[in-house]
């Protein structure tokens, strides 16, 4: 009797099967460009046109819609894309060609933080779908790399930029299926005013400037002291500004705007500028230093190329650390350097940049005192 049932069971089987085998597949996808979260119609056809033939979507290996053709041989669904995808679509050993979908995604941003110069930005946000790429943000001409974890959210913590009106943008720079997206934020950096005895990160910025365009400073701190003030100077001076030791807005759109000088000669040396007041260190012909200085009231420090023949350490006389270069001529530190000419015919030096000025510079150093 066991026979008989199986045969039946057969029969039921190829009786329940479509009579024909579908010997191919298409599958269309629209649009092919989708927002996140958005959704498009998965549709297409089995040839020859089999009412009733089973069809299956994947994504990769995984199933996402299964179901049989209409009358006409098509079939056709949609959903809601989550992520850049490949389907195909499969009738019994047929399969499709793939149909790609591409993902906009969601980008958001925004700004918190200090808005005055030399504080800290914070930029977060949130991409979706977190696989869409990298999120990279500009300021001027910097960019910053942020993090992104897996519920797609970021952060990252940058200094202000220069003073005035400042552009960050937030760029998306896709993996491969999504697109370039971008936000800007837009902000107004305060710069604020300074003077001698002024603290904060303003101070440290204006220092941090000073020192990048190799005016000299005693060190990056927070507090506008004597090495602050002269260096603020010795830029001044050099960029024929006016000499107050002071910084107001135009200082800091000229701080900005500026790049450290060049000298007049190559090589390993000292110039000094009467007109302007400063004077250069100068290595393998390049700036290596700005300070300001004040030469002879009577216009008579000397012109010419000298050399340093005699150094003290610490005081000769009222001279502090001098460096004589002729006939009693000397580069020394003095209490009080102004803008202007004022010694007797050496040049003076600050009082704290003396001792560092003649340990770098040995017997035999040349000394270019210029118009």
């Amino acid at each position: 009797m066991k026979r008989p049932l199986i045969l039946c069971a057969a029969l039921a089987l190829v009786s329940a099967a479509p009579a024909h085998a579908a010997d191919g597949v298409s599958l269309v996808l629209s649009p092919s460009l989708v927002r996140f979260e958005g959704r498009a119609t998965l549709y297409g056809s089995v040839t020859p046109a089999i009412p009733g033939e089973p069809v299956a979507i994947l994504e990769g290996s995984v199933p996402v819609w299964s179901g049989v053709t209409e009358v006409d041989g098509s079939f056709g669904t949609t959903l809601t894309v989550h992520r850049a995808a490949r389907y195909v679509a499969v009738a019994g050993v047929a399969r499709s060609a793939p149909a790609a979908v591409r993902v906009r995604p969601v980008l958001r941003a925004g700004l918190r933080g200090s808005r005055v110069l030399g504080g800290r930005l914070r930029v977060s946000g949130r991409v979706l779908p977190h696989q869409a790429g990298r999120i990279v943000v500009r300021s001027g001409e910097r960019a910053f790399r942020a993090r992104v974890d897996r519920s797609g959210r970021f952060r990252i913590t940058l200094p202000t930029p220069g003073p005035g009106r400042v552009r960050l943008q937030v760029v998306l720079r896709p993996a491969r299926g999504y697109v370039r997206s971008s936000r800007l934020l837009a902000l107004r950096v305060r710069a604020p005013s300074l003077g001698p005895g002024s603290r904060g990160a303003a101070v440290t910025a204006l220092e941090r400037r000073l020192a990048a365009l190799r005016f000299t400073v005693r060190g990056i701190n927070r507090l506008y002291a004597g090495d602050t003030f002269d260096a603020v100077l010795a830029f001044q001076k050099v960029h024929g500004l006016p000499r107050t030791g002071r910084v107001d807005s135009g200082l800091w759109r000229a701080l900005r705007a500026a790049r450290t000088p060049s000298p007049r000669f190559g090589g390993s040396h000292v110039e000094v500028y009467k007109s302007r007041q400063v004077a250069f260190e100068v290595r393998s012909g390049h700036v290596v230093g700005i300070a300001q200085v004040s030469t002879g009231a009577t216009g008579n420090t000397p012109l010419g190329t000298w050399r340093v023949y005699r150094k003290v350490t610490g005081w000769d006389w009222v001279l502090w650390y001098p460096l004589y270069f002729h006939r009693g001529f000397a580069l020394h530190g003095y209490p009080s350097v102004p803008a202007y000419p004022a010694s007797h015919g050496c040049v003076r030096l600050p009082m704290w940049f003396a001792p560092g000025f003649n340990a770098r510079w040995p017997y035999g150093a040349t000394v270019r005192i210029l118009p």
